[in-house]
């Protein structure tokens, strides 16, 4: 499945937001902070990367809304499905 790069704007940006939430991560760890407060930023990073697959999806199916014919139906539904799936 194709997607249009300009409806996958939000997802670059949710994947640059967790690129600097894991570098903070890291730096933490480097750093000796505290357990928690390295665990409540891996936790924004980890929500981060799955805002940015559910994102990822949600793009597919418009994608198929709007162009229901332009692959096989039921194979692309069992992508997203799998694909959805994947992520939880």
């Amino acid at each position: 499945m194709e997607l249009d790069a300009q409806a996958l704007d939000g997802v670059v940006k949710r994947l640059r937001r967790a690129q600097g939430q894991i570098g903070g991560v890291i730096r933490m760890i480097e750093e000796g902070r505290e357990c928690a407060d390295i665990l409540t930023q891996l936790a924004a990073a980890s929500r981060a990367l799955d805002r940015a697959g559910f994102k990822l999806v949600a793009t597919g199916l418009r994608e198929c809304m709007t162009r229901p014919d332009a692959t096989d139906a039921a194979a692309f539904e069992e992508d997203l499905e799998r694909l959805f799936l994947s992520l939880a």
